[in-house]
């Protein structure tokens, strides 16, 4: 017998649209007013990686949800390819209908299929991923095999970034299986607000930044996406390994 497919609302409130899939938790969050801006806390965190990839060229999304990751890399990356591969095509209909996902274009690709199965080598300088099923973290996703995969699916420059709720009891195994993937070049960072755990994975940069150069860059990322990078630098202080000259991305 099959497992019945999780139920999918969409729900209006206080100027907000949210969806929710499976249960209770929020999937994706839109600002009716403003459907490309990032409404939700994590989503905000999650461009922390740019203090590490100011530019990236092709991106690969694993978890669609609303789209709002997708839109504003659409939007605001005007040289950046996106795929986005969503397992549930509900989804992906429910973002398209709901929530001002646009159609595919040159840049923009939205793909039903396993997140698993969509990794090929030097397929992507950053990936993105932000899976759910039932409030739960995909654990196909979080898997070494996957890490492995995903090392290789990064272009000679790249990094990974993967959204986890703080609560996860599995958290600190994966992290473990995602240093041991990428040779320790992992850096964890707390949202400002929201109750999730962000893990950056590099490939082929430095092994430290000083902090000069990350304080440029996050005023420079501030004045152009309007994110607090500046926190987003402090976070990631209070996390990781440091020295009074910079941040250590790897050992």
């Amino acid at each position: 017998m099959k497992k019945p497919k999780s139920s999918i609302a969409v729900s209006d409130k206080y100027g907000y649209r949210t969806l929710h899939v499976g249960g209770e938790a929020i999937q994706s969050t839109m600002r009716i007013s403003d459907p490309w801006s990032l409404a939700l806390d994590y989503t905000r965190c999650m461009m922390a990686f740019l203090l590490f990839l100011p530019e990236p060229r092709e991106a690969l999304m694993i978890g669609l949800g609303g789209g709002s990751l997708a839109k504003f890399f659409h939007r605001r990356f005007r040289k950046t390819s996106v795929r986005v591969v969503e397992l549930d095509e509900r989804v992906v209909v429910a973002a398209r209908t709901h929530f001002a996902l646009p159609p595919d274009d040159a840049r923009l690709r939205v793909e039903v299929g396993d997140g698993a199965e969509a990794l090929s080598p030097e397929c992507c300088d950053v990936l993105v991923v932000d899976a759910y099923h039932d409030e739960e973290h995909v654990p196909t996703l979080a898997s070494a095999e996957f890490y492995d995969a995903a090392y290789l699916a990064l272009a000679e420059q790249g990094v990974m970034v993967v959204n986890f709720m703080d609560d996860d009891r599995l958290l600190d195994e994966y992290l473990k299986r995602m240093e041991a993937a990428f040779g320790g070049h992992v850096l964890a960072m707390k949202a400002l607000y929201d109750p999730n755990i962000l893990a950056f994975a590099f490939k082929g940069l430095e092994s430290s930044i000083p902090w000069d150069t990350l304080r440029k860059r996050a005023q420079d990322l501030e004045s152009s996406y309007d994110l607090p990078f500046p926190r987003y630098v402090s976070r990631l202080r209070a996390m990781n390994r440091v020295t009074p000259q910079g941040l250590l991305l790897g050992p």
